[in-house]
């Protein structure tokens, strides 16, 4: 399943944006969700995952920043973002999730979407 985010763009410092995460054709209900993100000379990071049960977790740069969600009955998983700073500036991604060996939420597909760029501006 390849799941596609919107809802990028040009963003102010100390100001919100919601991401979308969705897929045609099939349904992500049964699936975890992770939001990555991806800063200019950096490697591609998990940022916020939340569990077919709904149960969500963040690193600690976006903990009480951010909010992932998910509406079933849409197909899609939301990142909220709030008080954006500039380091958050990255192309944002999302993929389904599985458990790695080490207990962690890991990426299950090595299909990307094209991600939606969120620049923060000062």
């Amino acid at each position: 399943v390849q799941l596609q985010a919107s809802g990028g763009g040009l963003v102010q410092v100390g100001g919100s944006r919601r991401l979308s995460c969705s897929t045609a054709g099939s349904t992500i209900s049964h699936d975890a969700i992770g939001w990555f993100r991806q800063a200019p000379g950096k490697e591609r990071e998990l940022i916020a995952g939340i569990s077919k049960e709904g149960q969500t977790t963040y690193v600690r740069s976006v903990r009480e920043r951010f909010t992932i969600s998910r509406d079933n009955t849409k197909n899609t998983v939301y990142l909220q973002m709030s008080d954006l700073e500039p380091e958050d500036t990255a192309v944002y991604y999302c993929n389904t999730l599985r458990v790695g060996w080490n207990g962690a939420y890991m990426a299950a597909s090595d299909v990307w979407g094209q991600g939606t760029q969120v620049t923060v501006s000062s």
